[in-house]
């Protein structure tokens, strides 16, 4: 059965009640385009940090039950939305995600690997786990998690089918291009998600922030990408709605017909951390 997904490319601030304004305008389009699955970027919910080398601003930080959160999922109704926001527990603020419908939490995920200044920050998480939903098993990763083959890995492996990647990726900090598509982040992040989804054989969805925070610059570049590492759909650098529909187990069983990369892991050779 053909479910239609969409990837979100936006710019979200601090602003709380302007963010859930936007995402409240952002779900009613999606909504008019058939959308099953929803992936928000990453920091949502109060924004991103204002600098990768040396943060001043941290955005505000939310329970895992927060009534923002409550609301965001009263908004998706029967559609699976995923978005990012600064998880408080306690002093600890993590970097998460959450997977919502209307009838509650699906799934949870906070940010495994930290870059740069994210650690002044953020606190890691330290698990990847796919769980349930209506438009199947899903697995969520935020921006740098991605670099990590192994992370990706993990959740196909927990049988994700469908990967939703959430990012705030700004361009290069050291390296800036004139233009974003020229910019090396750029390469890379197109180059991360059509890897991750190809090596995997799974769907891959990638949505990221647009815009500037601070001394950042997003990037964009919002897609989904098929199980043989095709892009189906994407946005530019500017904000908008990439939307495909897509029979997920029938284009994964043809991307594995042959080749079943996660059947054919030679797993005993990746015993990392042991003595012979």
């Amino acid at each position: 059965m053909a479910v239609t997904i969409g990837a979100v490319a936006a710019h979200f601030g601090r602003d709380l009640p302007r963010a859930l304004a936007k995402v409240e305008g952002i779900v009613a389009g999606a909504r008019e385009a058939g959308c099953d699955l929803l992936v928000l970027p990453d920091a949502v919910l109060g924004g991103y940090l204002d600098d990768l080398r040396e943060p001043t601003a941290a955005p505000p930080s939310l329970a895992a039950d927060a009534p923002e959160l409550r609301e965001v999922a009263r908004m998706a109704g029967p559609m699976v939305v995923c978005l990012g926001y600064a998880e408080a527990v306690g002093d600890v603020v993590h970097n998460a995600a959450v997977c919502v419908t209307g009838d509650g939490v699906l799934g949870h995920h906070r940010k495994v690997h930290l870059p740069a200044g994210e650690s002044r920050v953020y606190t890691p998480g330290d698990r990847f786990g796919a769980f349930d939903t209506p438009v199947g098993r899903l697995g969520m990763l935020i921006d740098y998690d991605k670099t990590f083959p192994e992370a990706a890995r993990s959740l196909a492996l927990d049988g994700a089918r469908v990967l939703a990647c959430l990012s705030a990726w700004p361009a290069s900090v050291t390296d800036r291009a004139d233009r974003l598509p020229q910019d090396r982040q750029a390469r890379l992040f197109d180059l991360y998600d059509c890897a991750r989804a190809a090596e995997n054989q799974v769907v891959w969805v990638s949505s990221n922030q647009t815009g500037v925070s601070g001394g950042l610059r997003f990037l964009g570049q919002a897609k989904v990408v098929g199980p043989g590492g095709d892009v189906l759909c994407r946005t530019s650098s500017k904000g908008g709605l990439a939307v495909t529909s897509i029979d997920v187990d029938v284009e994964i069983a043809r991307a594995r017909r042959t080749l079943h990369h996660l059947d054919e892991l030679s797993r005993p050779a990746y015993a990392w951390g042991t003595q012979s």
